[in-house]
């Protein structure tokens, strides 16, 4: 089969020819149609100082895809073949305190697809038969199946606190925050604002329902409560973007009691005013990944029921791309003015 592969310890991909991968018991193999690009392929591809730290190559990267189930490996009772199909990134290992007690998102011993383990940047890939999600609507595209893994990252963010009536604040308008503005319009939020730096990002906002969308270039945040009619600060707080600015600055301009949820990881530390913190009683929650099951679930039947929201998300990927033009499709997404960039593997079919 065709693969995006990791020789070794270096930057770069090869696409070249490696051996299909074969179900063992309870698992799946899984013909890849689309994968999406994430932030963690970046940094594999270019070999920075966490993919050296935390990836043993070789490897096949890539862990956001859509497919469909060719082969059962023995033991597997409730998927078939033909499933449309996309997967859990995170096996974990069943047994730990937090997987015993039905919290797998919080396993100790979490292998990640794409990244301990090989991934979905190739023709086929094999999961646990556990992390398979089947699709029962037929209007999920390969698309936006190959999109559900970052949109659950936008889900669980976004559910994490709730949202009827409550002024929201998303730093960070890459595809996740953008999917996540869409999740918390349908989810009852009466005044949403959005911050970043990338003009294409920011005109995207506003198709995904945001009231506001700020360049924090050359608007405060409060410039951007003035023109909100906020009176108290904004009551949720999602920060997508890792950039060492934006927590701080979002709990210097959030109500008290307000709830802050994170998902964006920092390169390195941040200094924030604790003493606010304390004083103005804020939550902070760390985000990461999904709740297994539950937000599949959730984004899934909110896609069903909303056709508003399911056209909001989809329009999040703004480049699908054939596998063979894989140097052109990580050039799109490094340069972080566009949205979700999807290779398309039909093209060896």
């Amino acid at each position: 089969m065709k693969a995006l592969y990791k020789s070794g310890p270096h930057a770069g991909f090869e696409l070249l020819e490696r051996p299909e991968p074969q179900p063992g018991p309870r698992e799946v193999k899984i013909r890849v149609h689309t994968t999406g690009l994430c932030g963690t392929d970046l940094h594999i591809q270019a070999w920075d100082a966490w993919a050296a730290e935390t990836i043993k190559a070789p490897l096949i990267a890539g862990h956001e895809f859509y497919g469909e189930v060719v082969e059962l490996g023995a033991d597997v009772l409730s998927v078939q073949l033909g499933d449309k199909v996309s997967g859990e990134g995170h096996v974990v290992c069943g047994h730990c305190r937090n997987c015993r007690a039905g919290r797998r998102q919080m396993c100790i011993n979490t292998l990640s697809v794409g990244v301990q383990r090989d991934g979905a940047f190739a023709e086929y890939v094999v999961i646990p038969e556990s992390n398979v999600w089947v699709h029962k609507d037929p209007l999920v595209t390969p698309e936006l199946g190959a999109i559900f893994d970052p949109l659950g990252n936008a889900v669980h963010t976004a559910l994490s606190f709730p949202l009827v009536g409550e002024d929201v604040l998303v730093t960070g308008a890459g595809p996740i925050g953008l999917m996540a503005v869409a999740v918390a319009r349908h989810a009852g939020a009466r005044k949403i604002a959005i911050t970043d730096v990338s003009a294409p990002r920011l005109d995207m906002a506003a198709a995904m329902g945001a009231d506001l969308a700020v360049n924090v270039a050359t608007t405060s945040l409060q410039a951007a409560q003035r023109q909100l009619g906020l009176c108290e600060g904004f009551d949720i707080g999602m920060e997508m973007s890792g950039h060492p600015t934006a927590l701080p600055e979002m709990i210097e301009n959030m109500n008290h009691g307000g709830r802050i949820a994170l998902l964006g990881l920092p390169s390195a530390g941040i200094d924030i005013n604790w003493g606010k913190v304390v004083t103005h009683m804020l939550t902070l929650k760390g985000i990461y990944g999904r709740e297994m099951f539950e937000t599949w679930y959730a984004m899934s039947a909110m896609l069903s029921s909303n056709p508003v929201l399911r056209t909001a998300v989809a329009s999040v990927v703004t480049d699908v791309l054939p596998a063979t033009a894989w140097e052109q499709a990580f050039s799109l997404a490094r340069s972080g003015q566009g949205g979700k960039v999807v290779l398309d593997w039909s093209v060896f079919s």
